[in-house]
């Protein structure tokens, strides 16, 4: 089967990014079982639906938020320091991965959000994104959740800094207060461009994005 262009893209840009940029991960673990039942809540209260990535992509804005030094890209010349908070996400096609750009997630509501995404989502397997609309970004979001995959690194998409591999939430036993209790935990790999970001710097927006996944009414808005 020959490559198509699609495919041939897809891979030069996948090994000129593993080639080219330092790679380094930091992984965060944070408890989930606050998200899912204030997701159910809402999914239940009107016409409003919202998925676990949606709430996890709002999670990543406030990360970025309480920890703007890492909302930066490098370039030959200079570090870039960016405005707002732009969220790529990875969308599975027949035609191999894209990621277009949720632009201005920090001052979207959850609901825009969700209703932006599934257009982006939509339009990307239907062939019909812009090419304006896959470009930029502060990081892109990589959810393999859904299949089941408990933990997986991903590879950065330049010229972003990071990009955030999500795996699925499993029941794990945790410690409150003291206490051995059951919890549901969602392992989330960091994969950051150590030319841009140091290693506290990432380990600060790990724990931001922990504190905003395990404290969901703070997203939503």
């Amino acid at each position: 089967m020959p490559h198509t262009p699609m495919r041939r893209a897809i891979a030069r840009r996948l090994t000129e990014s593993k080639a080219t940029v330092p790679h380094f991960y930091v992984v965060a673990e944070p408890r989930v079982d606050a998200l899912l039942e204030l997701r159910r809540q809402v999914n239940e209260s009107g016409d409003l639906r919202v998925s676990v990535n949606d709430l996890v992509v709002k999670a990543v804005a406030a990360a970025y938020r309480a920890v703007p030094e890492a909302n930066v890209q490098w370039t030959q010349d200079e570090m870039v320091v960016l405005d707002g908070v732009d969220v790529a996400i990875a969308v599975a096609t027949d035609g191999g991965l894209l990621t277009p750009v949720l632009r201005g997630v920090d001052r979207l509501p959850v609901s825009e959000v969700s209703r932006h995404t599934k257009d982006l989502v939509e339009r990307a397997r239907a062939g019909r994104l812009k090419q304006s609309e896959l470009e930029g970004g502060s990081i892109t979001v990589s959810n393999l959740g859904m299949y089941g995959t408990p933990e997986f690194s991903a590879i950065l998409n330049p010229p972003q800094s990071a990009i955030l591999a999500v795996g699925a939430a499993t029941q794990q036993p945790v410690v409150v207060d003291g206490t051995l209790a059951v919890g549901t935990v969602m392992r989330c790999v960091l994969s950051a461009d150590h030319r841009a970001v140091d290693g506290a710097l990432a380990a600060r927006w790990a724990a931001a994005f922990t504190r905003a996944v395990e404290n969901p009414l703070t997203i939503l808005v």
